[in-house]
């Protein structure tokens, strides 16, 4: 065979896959290939509430894995001619960025201590952590995340997410904190958003309160204690619990009200032991008959189920637990007797743990302890960053409604999860099982640093207390404000703390409570309200599902009520990564894997191939072997490219004429229709997977099939000229098609015989491709008769090259039309002498004679 024209210049001798990151990143950012159009209008917008990333650390596979689903669906609506609008935040604020600045910089922020404009911190971080002020621990946090910021962003380029960076935000910088007061002001105007001293969880490490989205529960073992309560007949009533320990806060035994054995118990009292307190015997549906001895002790608080008895029971409050998780310094109101203030005095400053060793051994020593504790393994609540159980105290913090404890709001934010269309759908479950079982309104304050300030200030009375039910708000044109350093309207900085002065709120913001509004921070809702305009409601948030109870929610939640709609019209969740044992990949598992050295060795199109082989919402493991396959496909996409482009001129009017090419084009058009479907529905594993069935149809059968014609080397002019036309077609809408996927391999090939980017090309139109097009069956039965030939020479052990004297074909008459369609490419690629065709029934089988 002899090449019949000149490669082009474009197309290199020997194309590689190295280096294609870099070139082309570089050439994306010169050019603005990914810049936002902002004078479409919103019709014309695809906009894309992109996840902003936590900056505490490092990424791992498991965000390379879902944002790579995210971008090829931004490519690819950027193809279909819209003006995509996918910004980058970065989630800076709230408890896992102090962590890493205290772990990294050895501090912990004392908010006592005045500002140190020199500080700098320890070249190497003690165990012990050095105190610093607020202010010097919250630009410590600004340092790092900036930092780290850098990091994630090289990162994100070098896996070629078509972000606009120009559109960049974070959660902490002044317009986020300036869009989440106003919401909070907003929210506080119309009456959602209100101040409490109810029971709290808490975590003790941290020292700040917890919401409930933010729970997790985690096995733990612990001890049953079987405890006496004397009774005044003089019975005695026996209780089983984990947490002896709170018998001081002991304020009440409950037992359901249908169970026998209590029933002449309701009504009455019984003392506890150690401390004497005379508690009452109450009934209530939530008491397990069937644990332990079926009666209870309630306390203040245990559990959440102590503060549902507390609170339908109207009952007594006795504390004995404080901020710091120890034991207060001072009995419980009722803790009187001197045997009660003298056992009291054994527990005071005592963790919870120590104090339950000290209480067990009173009750040994009182008799009170009926035989010995029973092992148990129980569900124990913990903050999901938190390494310590979480305790109950009281405290005031400010909450948003959240349909918790509102029917109708409750029915309301369900009727709008009805309305988002879900991707995949039955993910809905999920957000409709969260907002059914909310029990509480959403805790939005947070007693930590690093994060967005509550923007309220209360006024003092005469003796310098806060009034908290009347707080002063900035003005909107003030925002963002930090009540801390800044004076209230009214006032002057010298009336801070004073009597007849005011005080500025000391809390924070849960981290949640400024991300759930990323569609507003990033659309510029409050500074740039004609790009909100032509983004909001945003067309799609995508995320993980173990996030759907908080992000998910949240940000619906504060749609509803500050516009009154949803925040996006479509939720694309993706599953988790699991490790070869099946187990989800986590920081705190220790099984992460970071993505830096995949990229490196594997190149980011192979890592972008492994990632969109995931289906949506479903778990996918880890695995090399699919970046390997990745990059053979890439590596091929670069080898088939140079060979089209190198067999020889045609001219770009040039259109398919013969029956295999056309079967080609047909093949193409549907291929086209089902990624083209597959996108629409965010299904990007189906588009790829469609696209490459066909991808590799047409490397390993057409273009072996057409390579001798596409030559020249049988038939006439113009069915060379047809070969060649048909497959630069099929090279053009294949790279389109892979566009989204492996954006670097398809924008270097796309580089040697197109002008722009591939990215900016037009999406494939079906209805082009089947104006040319013919019956699709004649490529198949060629591919079946081709393949039955090599598989001959395989089993005679021959060369792909060898030839075959004859070819025997038996098949329906229907398959034998087809094979006579395409009998002269058949043979040239087979190189097959003679070939005979008999009809009969079945599959088509094909006799080789050598």
């Amino acid at each position: 065979m002899t090449n019949a024209a000149p490669r082009p210049s474009g197309a290199p001798d020997k194309p590689v896959l190295d280096g294609l990151e870099a070139k082309w990143s570089r050439r994306w950012e010169e050019s603005g290939v990914f810049a936002f159009d902002r004078t479409r209008t919103r019709d014309e917008v695809f906009s894309i509430d992109t996840p902003p990333p936590t900056v505490s650390g490092s990424l791992h596979v498991g965000h390379v894995f879902s944002y790579t689903h995210t971008d090829t669906v931004a490519r690819y609506q950027r193809m279909r001619g819209k003006a995509v609008f996918y910004p980058m935040g970065w989630d800076d604020n709230g408890l896992p960025t102090e962590r890493r600045v205290q772990n990294h910089f050895g501090v912990r922020c004392d908010p006592a201590l005045p500002y140190d404009p020199d500080f700098t911190p320890p070249e190497k971080p003690d165990k012990r952590q050095l105190a610093v002020s607020r202010r010097n621990f919250i630009e410590l946090c600004e340092r790092l995340t900036a930092e780290d910021e850098k990091v994630f962003e090289e990162l994100w380029r070098a896996l070629g997410l078509s972000v606009d960076w120009s559109h960049g935000y974070q959660t902490i910088d002044a317009d986020a904190r300036a869009t989440s007061q106003l919401a909070f002001l907003e929210n506080l105007a119309r009456g959602e958003a209100y101040v409490a001293e109810a029971p709290t969880l808490w975590d003790v490490t941290f020292r700040t309160a917890v919401a409930q989205a933010e729970l997790e529960d985690r096995e733990r073992p612990g001890e049953y204690h079987k405890l006496r309560f004397p009774a005044g007949d003089g019975r005695e009533v026996l209780i089983e619990t984990t947490r002896p320990e709170l018998l001081p806060a002991c304020v009440a035994l409950v037992a359901h009200p249908d169970d026998e054995r209590y029933q002449d118990l309701f009504g009455t009292t019984v003392r506890t032991p150690l401390f004497g307190v005379e508690v009452p015997v109450v009934a209530h549906p939530l008491a397990e008959p069937g644990k332990g001895t079926g009666i209870a002790m309630i306390c203040t608080f245990g559990d959440t189920t102590d503060v549902t008895w507390w609170r339908e029971l109207r009952l007594d409050t006795r504390p004995v637990i404080g901020w710091d998780g120890r034991f207060r310094a001072d009995p419980p109101p009722g803790v009187e007797s001197p045997a009660a203030l003298a056992a009291y005095a054994e527990l005071a400053g005592a963790t919870a743990y120590t104090a339950r060793e000290r209480v067990v051994e009173l009750l040994r020593e009182s008799g009170d302890l009926v035989g010995e504790p029973r092992a148990v393994t129980h569900a124990v609540k913990f903050f999901e960053k938190g390494d310590k159980p979480l305790e109950i105290v009281t405290t005031r913090q400010w909450y948003v409604r959240n349909g918790g404890r509102d029917t109708a709001l409750r029915d309301r934010l369900l009727a709008r999860g009805a309305e988002l269309t879900w991707h995949p759908p039955h993910m809905r479950v999920r957000y409709e099982n969260w907002v059914g079982g909310l029990n509480g309104d959403w805790l939005i304050s947070r007693q930590r640093f690093f994060g967005v300030p509550i923007p309220v200030w209360y006024p003092l009375d005469g003796e310098g207390r806060p009034d908290h039910d009347h707080p002063i708000v900035p003005d909107r044109s003030a925002l963002p404000v930090d009540p801390s350093a800044e004076t209230p309207p009214g006032y002057t900085a010298d009336r801070r703390g004073e009597p007849h002065g005011f005080i500025g709120d000391p809390d924070v913001m849960d981290t949640w409570a400024t991300s759930s509004l990323t569609p507003q921070i990033a659309g510029k809702w409050l500074s740039d309200p004609d790009l909100f305009a032509r983004v909001f409601p945003m067309d799609l948030r995508p995320q993980s599902h173990e996030i759907i109870r908080t992000w998910l929610f949240a940000t619906v939640l504060r749609a509803h009520t500050g516009h009154d709609a949803l925040p996006w019209r479509h939720a694309s969740i993706s599953g988790w990564i699991l490790d070869p044992d099946r187990k989800k990949m986590s920081k705190s598992r220790g099984n992460v894997v970071t993505p830096g050295h995949l990229l490196a060795q594997h190149g980011s199109d192979a890592v972008r191939y492994w990632a969109a082989s995931g289906r949506p919402g479903t778990d996918t493991a880890f695995d090399i072997g699919q970046m390997k396959i990745g990059r053979r496909l890439a590596t091929k996409l670069l080898n088939v490219g140079r060979f089209v482009l190198s067999i020889g001129d045609v001219p770009e009017d040039a259109v398919a004429t013969e029956p295999l090419d056309r079967a080609l084009l047909a093949a193409l058009a549907t291929t086209v229709d089902e990624a083209t479907a597959a996108f629409d529905a965010f299904d990007y594993a189906r588009a790829l997977e469609r696209t490459e069935q066909l991808f590799w149809r047409f490397c390993d059968d057409y273009v072996e099939l057409v390579k001798a014609r596409a030559y020249g080397d049988h038939g006439d002019a113009a069915a060379t000229r047809s070969a060649r036309a048909a497959l630069r077609t099929a090279l053009d809408v294949l790279l389109r098609l892979f566009a989204p996927v492996l954006p670097f391999v398809t924008e270097e090939v796309w580089s040697w015989w197109r002008a722009g980017s591939v990215h900016r090309a037009a999406w494939p139109d079906a209805s082009a491709l089947g104006e040319q097009s013919g019956d699709a069956a004649v490529l198949t039965t060629a591919s079946e008769a081709i393949a039955a030939v090599r598989r001959a020479k395989s089993q005679a052990q021959l060369s792909m090259r060898a030839d075959v004297a004859k070819a025997t074909i038996t098949a329906p008459r229907a398959a034998l039309d087809h094979f006579a369609a395409a009998e002269a490419d058949v043979r040239a690629a087979g190189r097959v002498g003679t070939v005979e065709v008999r009809e009969g029934e079945g599959p088509l089988r094909v006799e080789v004679a050598f």
